[in-house]
């Protein structure tokens, strides 16, 4: 799912202070403090956290409120959207069913679902169970994203058909491009080998099990009212309540919403090799080593010198969980991200410590400082002010990305004209596996839809020459695209490509993948 701002830097080889044995459980000083700080330096309404230390609850508890302008506080039942933390929940799925003899990790995918089809062949009869985990299909990042984001008309089984039309940008096995898409198809494989959907699966099997009574596992329970944290984004300056992503149709990629007392439950026996109790294994110790041993091995970035902790000598990601190291301890994290709900869950297994943020705005900056703050007290290393040095890479961040915005402004030029008159361009334009986009004259002006997506319509403005700019209706949205028209020798249009305006767009909105070829007129 949607992917925070930041990108997370895997940590440096520093050896803690305190031995791992004489840590004390304690939270943080001030913790409290701590957290409306950060809370207030990066315009968070409101805040679940929890730790967990050596099998047992350290802090479970809200700050904040749930809306902004509203008196609700945020507590530790306060439900919040965990988006891609979900994707562990399904691994986990996989792996029971594995223990029980019902599934192979290395079999092929179409053993299970023989109506399965990517665009390759060869990746079609190859493509193991292992593999809808990893991201190393050969998709491109977020690829078939817009097939379900935003909420369209397609249901589950049709996203998935129509993945066999998507191209594959790279080899088998060859590169690392994050995916929602195959975890739909993993939730597929749930409900064929068990009997049940991944949504009573999830329900029944684990979060009943674990405890996690207060936990849901629908992207359209958000809307529900109760006590659940309102989404917030910034839109034009200014953090405001956002509608809430409430299709269902990808909920094995990102459908949980949970509380900071739930997910400490779902941390702790996670660190404990699926233990529930003194005689009861939600699942054994070899899916614990399956879950946390890197599949699809990544090199390190270097992070900018205020993060500079967080380089790494490893990382990877294993089974719907990133492995990285952490001051020289392995971490086990992922972070979730939809419209107004980001999180971070992280575990350093050796330690038997967890920390799970939850957010309802969009900050990852918030959501790590705060986690690296939380694990650097138990290691007894205060070598770095997480909250200043977010201050300082999200500032740069900002200049950074106005300059983007401003370069390509800069390229513009205002004195060119369209080939031909609008209504030229005006049609049903069809890729393989979207489907149909449509450009119509509306009121003297274009207007584009997309025939599957609602919330994808707007206005077809000038940009220069045949390209032109989709300023989406719904401003939520934050994607505004340039549609650039491909004619004919003969002057007729012939196709559209798309790609986003601003490189702060979400990868979800993979318009760059679309081929899109005009309908011939009946």
């Amino acid at each position: 799912m949607r992917r925070s701002i930041l990108a997370f830097w895997a940590a440096t080889p520093l050896l803690a202070t305190v031995p791992l044995h004489a840590q004390r459980a304690a939270p943080p000083p001030d913790i409290d403090g701590y957290v409306r700080q950060v809370m207030a330096e990066f315009d968070v309404p409101g805040i679940g956290l929890a730790i967990v230390k050596d099998g047992a609850v350290v802090l479970a508890k809200g700050y904040g409120v749930r809306q902004l302008g509203e008196s609700a506080r945020v507590d530790a039942r306060t439900l919040f959207g965990i988006a891609s933390n979900t994707k562990v929940f399904t691994a986990t799925a996989l792996g029971m069913l594995v223990e029980e003899g019902k599934l192979e990790w290395d079999a092929p995918v179409i053993d299970y679902l023989p109506w399965f089809r990517l665009s390759d062949p060869y990746v079609t009869a190859e493509l193991t169970i292992r593999d809808l985990l990893v991201h190393r299909s050969g998709l491109g990042l977020g690829a078939g994203d817009l097939l379900w984001w935003p909420p369209s008309t397609y249901d589950r089984k049709e996203v998935a058909r129509r993945l066999r039309y998507i191209p594959l940008a790279t080899s088998f096995r060859s590169a690392y491009a994050y995916d929602n898409v195959l975890y739909l198809i993993a939730g597929e494989v749930i409900e064929a080998v068990s009997g049940l959907s991944w949504e009573d699966f999830i329900t029944q099997r684990i979060l009943q099990p674990v405890g996690m009574t207060g936990s849901n596992v629908l992207h359209s329970a958000a809307g529900i009212e109760g006590n659940v944290a309102t989404t917030h984004a910034r839109i034009d300056g200014l953090v405001r309540p956002i509608a809430p992503f409430l299709s269902d149709n990808t909920n094995p990629a990102g459908g949980i919403n949970s509380s900071a007392e739930d997910m400490a439950k779902w941390v702790i026996v996670q660190l404990d090799s699926g233990r529930i109790g003194n005689d009861q294994h939600l699942f054994a110790e070899r899916t614990t080593r399956a879950l946390w041993s890197i599949v699809t091995p990544l090199t390190p970035g270097t992070p900018p010198p205020q993060l500079a902790a967080l380089g790494a000598n490893f990382a990877g990601y294993a089974l719907g969980l990133e492995i990285r190291d952490f001051r020289g301890h392995k971490l086990v994290t992922h972070t979730g991200g939809l419209p107004g709900y980001v999180s971070r869950v992280a575990m350093l297994p050796d330690a038997k410590l967890g920390v799970v943020v939850l957010t309802n705005q969009e900050s990852g900056a918030a959501f790590d400082a705060i986690a690296w703050h939380v694990l650097d007290h138990y290691l007894g290393v205060a070598d770095t002010d997480w909250l200043r040095a977010y201050r300082s890479v999200m500032e740069r961040y900002e200049v950074m990305m106005a300059a983007a915005d401003e370069q390509t402004a800069a390229q513009r030029d205002t004195t060119s004209h369209p080939s031909r008159p609008f209504e030229v361009y005006a049609g049903t334009y069809t890729d393989p596996w979207y489907g149909d986009v449509n450009v119509a004259m509306e009121d003297g002006k274009l207007v584009i839809r997309f025939a599957h997506t609602p919330s994808l319509a707007g206005d077809l403005t000038h940009w220069q020459y045949d390209t032109f700019v989709a300023r989406w209706w719904d401003r939520e949205l934050r994607a505004d695209a340039f549609v650039t028209f491909i004619l004919d020798p003969a002057g007729n249009i012939e196709e559209a490509k798309m790609r986003a305006v601003s490189p702060t767009t979400d990868f979800s909105f993979d318009f760059h993948d679309l081929r899109l070829t005009r309908k011939p007129e009946r």
